[in-house]
């Protein structure tokens, strides 16, 4: 049995995150549990047209407080991100495999840890929620390419004073005294044949695969967001559904998000203008595809730096709120009917 006070803060705090990711599901069926920085990030464009497709191409991308990314060699977008999501809704397995550089008397493990995820064409169509048929396969075969020729720099740091230490160091050509690594999401690719239910096999790169086994993980609802129509919806989406404590998110957050700049050098009214219409459809968009009851607009601040605040409610209650529900509807049971209501039952979903 394990000894609870004797558990390390490391692991205490992930029997933390397990008990709160519990407690906030919120009914979803075969979601895309994938890294947190890759939830949180702004380093898929929220298009798929006019893609920066460079070899060249680098770019650092910043959520503050939630992620930096570095991302060399094109530009990402939807498509690129649909597929990883739909990678995740299929839960990836460890094989060990002989390592090249073993000597023999030496401490070089022997063996290696892979990490990836066996499926078929088939598979990945239908959790991308797309037509199951083979003229589908090209299409998406390319997208995992493009996905291949990426490499990633996911600095660790999180806090302000880590972000403002990255971007000043990567302004001056540096690299920035803080924890790293830089490695493709995807190091390998393979199928069996062209026909639907032939075996496709997918390996991660070791970054994606530390962040799975550190448990960095969070749970986003795939359904919706393949349901999605909107580019800045599948933005959205994955961090407002990750956050289920959240009910509100300001325009500034959501600019981040999408790579935009709201003030400032390049910024104007009419981008500000443009933006704010983008996030109403995105907003709709979401509440048409189910995943948010509804929302509203809010203005904040005064004057010439006049901002918005958007409220939501999520269409699916959490399974802390389920069990709340539970409770008063066996008080008004026990009320009307003059019977000792029935405790409610964990399985109240």
């Amino acid at each position: 049995m394990t000894d609870l006070f004797n558990l390390t803060p490391a692991e205490v705090a992930r029997i933390e995150r397990k008990k709160r990711t519990m407690k906030n599901r919120r009914g979803r069926k075969n979601p895309s549990n994938l890294p947190d920085r890759l939830a949180r990030t702004s380093a898929f464009a929220p298009r798929r047209q006019g893609l920066i497709t460079d070899s060249n191409f680098s770019q650092t991308y910043v959520v503050p407080g939630y992620s930096v990314i570095e991302v060399k060699g094109r530009e990402l977008g939807s498509q690129h991100r649909d597929a990883i999501y739909a990678l995740f809704r299929m839960k990836p397995t460890t094989v060990y495999e002989d390592n090249p550089n073993y000597r023999k008397g030496t401490f070089i493990l022997p063996m290696l840890p892979v990490c990836e995820t066996k499926t078929t064409w088939r598979a990945l169509l239908k959790a991308m929620d797309k037509t199951e048929h083979v003229n589908n396969l090209l299409t998406l075969m390319t997208v995992f390419q493009e996905i291949q020729q990426v490499s990633l720099i996911i600095h660790q740091g999180r806090s302000l004073e880590d972000m403002e230490k990255i971007l000043k160091s990567r302004s001056q050509s540096r690299l920035a005294d803080t924890p790293g690594s830089s490695e493709p999401m995807i190091t390998k690719l393979s199928w069996s044949g062209a026909q639907l239910d032939s075996e496709v096999v997918v390996r991660y790169g070791q970054t994606v695969v530390e962040m799975i086994q550190k448990a960095s993980l969070v749970s986003i609802n795939a359904e919706i967001q393949f349901r999605l129509k909107s580019d800045h919806a599948k933005v959205f989406w994955p961090f407002i559904d990750s956050q289920p404590g959240h009910t509100w998110i300001d325009e500034e957050r959501l600019a981040q998000l999408a790579g935009r700049q709201l003030w400032g050098e390049g910024a104007t009214a009419a981008k500000r203008s443009q933006f704010r219409k983008e996030c109403r459809e995105a907003f709709k968009d979401m509440v048409a595809a189910k995943g948010l009851e509804s929302y509203r607009e809010e203005v904040t601040g005064s004057g010439w730096h006049k901002g918005r605040r958007w409220h939501y409610v999520h269409a699916l209650p959490t399974q802390g709120e389920l069990e709340l529900l539970a409770n008063k509807a066996n008080e008004i049971a026990a009320k009307t009917s003059g019977a000792e209501a029935d405790p409610p039952t964990p399985d109240a979903a």
